[in-house]
């Protein structure tokens, strides 16, 4: 190399931006736009989450200073608690029961809709407009007035003869009422899955029928196995909400969970330990027991999945 190029290739080398700063100008405006939600899932997740997690090790009141007590709150949660184990009783009959039925429901719904029928656009608003008004308190008062003593109910059951009980004052109907109420909402799974009905090919519908597979086995045989990974999202999503539903319990019940604890959702004993008693590291180490429980639901499900959720390959 010669000293004419060393000098000429010098000031090159030398006016060439250094990494961070190349990194800076190309990404720069990016992480700008971002800003508002790193704010956000900082300020408002991240941090809160945190806090929540120290408090569950403490004894808080709101109005003193947390007070260091070690694993105590989850001692006590899990050995001398009762009202713990029934509100996990509660929302675990809950769940068991409202999610599996509601997606039967809205996969029903789906499946009619699917057949192509007049005024798809009206019905399909229609069956959703429950799910955007479903988790409302005014849509809490009046499932508490239909269900009542001398409610809607009881008075149809009346026409043929039949004296209705007091549904949401009896502890063995009381949760059913929420669990109807929950597969009211079924709008938004049905969507979906009205969305996954539309991606199956016809043509497998044909073959089969030329075969002389009868629409049970259809089914069964070719839309329920390409539909298992709508199942499996839907099926996600809805447990999630099942485990953190709260307002129809704490309407319906006056915010007791009443008669007997019957509707005492682990969110309304959250709800009452934090703001009714004002246990706020309590209330704390029960939050995190809840996310930790729906954690290892979901990676359940992850881990079984493979089992019988069937893609494309």
């Amino acid at each position: 190399m010669t000293l004419q190029h060393v000098a000429t290739s010098a000031p090159a080398e030398a006016e060439k931006p250094s990494v961070w700063r190349r990194i800076w100008q190309q990404d720069a405006p990016g992480y700008l736009f971002l800003l508002p939600w790193f704010i956000g899932f900082f300020g408002l997740t991240l941090g809160p989450m945190i806090s929540s997690l120290y408090l569950s090790f403490t004894h808080f009141d709101l109005l003193t200073a947390p007070r260091w007590a070690g694993v105590d709150n989850y001692v006590r949660m899990f050995t001398n608690d009762p009202k713990f184990a029934a509100s996990m009783r509660v929302t675990m009959f809950f769940v068991v029961f409202s999610v599996p039925l509601k997606l039967a429901f809205a996969l029903g719904v789906a499946l009619l809709l699917n057949r192509g029928m007049k005024g798809l656009t009206l019905y399909r608003s229609l069956f959703y407009l429950p799910s955007l008004l479903g988790a409302s308190v005014a849509i809490a008062i009046l499932w508490r007035q239909i269900f009542a003593a001398d409610g809607l109910v009881n008075k149809f059951l009346s026409l043929f003869g039949i004296i209705g009980p007091s549904w949401i004052s009896n502890p063995n109907y009381s949760l059913w009422t929420l669990i109807v109420l929950s597969i009211w909402q079924f709008g938004s799974p049905m969507i979906i899955f009205l969305a996954g009905l539309r991606q199956i090919p016809q043509d497998m519908y044909e073959a089969a029928s030329l075969d002389g597979a009868s629409k049970w086995r259809q089914f069964w045989k070719i839309t329920l196995p390409l539909l298992t990974p709508v199942v499996f999202f839907n099926a996600i999503i809805q447990t999630i909400e099942a485990f953190k539903s709260f307002t129809p319990a704490f309407i319906i019940s006056g915010g007791t969970g009443n008669p007997i604890n019957s509707t005492l959702f682990y969110t309304l004993y959250l709800y009452q330990e934090a703001f009714g008693f004002f246990r706020m590291g309590y209330a704390s180490a029960l939050a995190w027991v809840l996310l930790a429980l729906v954690a290892i639901f979901t990676a359940f499900s992850f881990l079984t999945s493979k089992y019988w959720v069937h893609y494309d390959d």
